[in-house]
C-alpha cells in the first residue's frame, strides 16, 4: 500500500504516545501512517464531570466519524474509554498488549500516606471514586478533569493531596517517580480495558487491508481477555459514568473474570469471579459474571444511580 495509513486521536501527549506507538509497530510490518490529531469532546468540556457531560463516547465519537466518513483508516483509543456499544458500521480490530493494569496514588510528597485521616484525593472516575469511599473512608475525593500534565500541575499547586490514576498512562509519560501506593488489583478491580491500546476500523475497510493491520497490532490474550470484559460491560450497559469494573486474566489455560458493580456511595458493593475452559468464549463468560452481579444486587444499585442523576 502506497497511501500512509491514517491514524485518528485524541491531540494529548498520551493519546500521541499510544499513536506514535501504533505507528511504529506498523512502520515495521511495513506499513506507511499519518497521524491525524483531533480534539474530542470530553477534552474540549473541561468544566464537568464526565458523568454530567454524558460520558458515553465523549472521548471517541469524533474518532469514529472520521473513520465512517472515509478521512481515517484506524482510530487508536484507551480501551477503557471506548463505550460498551459501537455503531455496526465499525469495529474493533485490534487490542495492543495489556500494560500494567492497577491504579496507582501519586503525590510530589515522597512521605505521602494514604490512611492519614483528611486527605484529598484527585479523580474523574466514578469507579474509583466509590472505591475509595469504600476502603479509604478516611478521604475525600474532588474532580480532576483534563490531561495527565493539567492533572500534575493542579496536584502541584496543592488543589489535591495525591491523584489516583491508572499506572499505564504514568508509565507511558514516565512519571513513575511519583507513585507512593500501588492498588491491589483484586480490590480496586480497574476499568474495562484499562491498561490496553484499542484499534478501531471501519466495518467495510479492504479484508486483506485489515488482516494486515491486525497481524502487526493485535495481542491475542488481551484481545480475548478484553472481549470479556467488554462482554460483562455490554450486559450492564455501563459506561464511564457507572462505577462497575472487570478484569479478565489467564489462570493456565483457563479465562478467569472478576466484575462487578459498586454503588457511588461505596457502601453496596457486588462482585462476581468466575473461570471457564477454553471451550467456553470469552464473550459467554463476560455475560454470566453480568447477569449474576445483575442479579445479586446489581440492578438496585443500577437503579439508585439512574435515580440519583435523575
Amino acid at each position: 500500500m502506497t497511501n500512509p495509513i491514517r491514524l485518528a486521536t485524541r491531540a494529548s501527549r498520551l493519546a500521541l504516545w499510544q499513536t506514535e506507538h501504533v505507528a511504529s509497530l506498523l512502520n515495521k510490518a511495513g506499513f506507511a501512517t499519518e497521524i491525524v490529531p483531533m480534539q474530542t469532546t470530553g477534552d474540549a468540556v473541561q468544566d464537568r464531570s464526565l458523568a454530567k457531560i454524558g460520558s458515553k463516547g465523549v472521548f471517541t465519537e469524533e474518532l469514529e466519524l472520521s473513520l465512517l466518513r472515509g478521512e481515517t483508516h484506524l482510530a487508536v483509543h484507551s480501551a477503557k474509554d471506548v463505550q460498551s456499544s459501537i455503531p455496526r458500521e465499525l469495529e474493533l480490530l485490534a487490542f495492543l498488549e495489556r500494560e500494567q493494569v492497577n491504579d496507582v496514588v501519586l503525590s510530589y510528597n515522597e512521605g505521602f500516606l494514604l490512611d492519614k485521616p483528611g486527605i484529598v484525593l484527585g479523580t474523574s472516575s466514578t469507579r474509583r471514586k466509590a472505591q475509595l469511599r469504600r476502603f479509604y473512608p478516611n478521604a475525600t475525593t474532588a474532580e480532576a478533569r483534563g490531561n495527565l500534565q493539567t492533572r500534575l500541575r493542579k496536584l502541584e499547586e496543592g488543589q489535591f493531596d495525591a491523584l489516583v490514576l491508572a499506572y499505564a498512562g504514568v508509565h507511558r509519560m514516565g512519571y513513575e517517580h511519583l507513585v507512593r501506593h500501588t492498588l491491589p488489583a483484586h480490590q480496586f478491580v480497574p476499568a474495562t480495558g484499562q491498561g490496553s491500546i484499542a484499534i478501531e476500523c471501519a466495518a467495510e475497510l479492504d479484508k486483506s487491508l485489515k488482516a494486515g493491520l491486525k497481524a502487526a497490532l493485535d495481542h491475542p490474550t488481551t484481545h480475548t481477555c478484553l472481549l470479556a470484559e467488554r462482554a460483562f460491560l455490554h450486559t450492564m450497559e455501563g459506561g464511564c459514568s457507572i462505577p462497575s469494573f472487570a478484569l479478565a486474566t489467564f489462570d493456565d489455560s483457563k479465562l478467569r473474570l472478576h466484575g462487578g458493580l459498586i454503588s457511588l456511595d461505596g457502601e453496596e458493593y457486588v462482585e462476581e469471579i468466575q473461570t471457564a475452559e477454553a471451550s467456553v468464549s470469552a464473550h459467554e463468560l463476560g455475560i454470566s459474571v453480568a447477569d449474576a452481579v445483575l442479579a445479586r444486587g446489581g440492578r438496585e444499585i443500577l437503579a439508585s444511580i439512574r435515580e440519583h442523576r435523575g
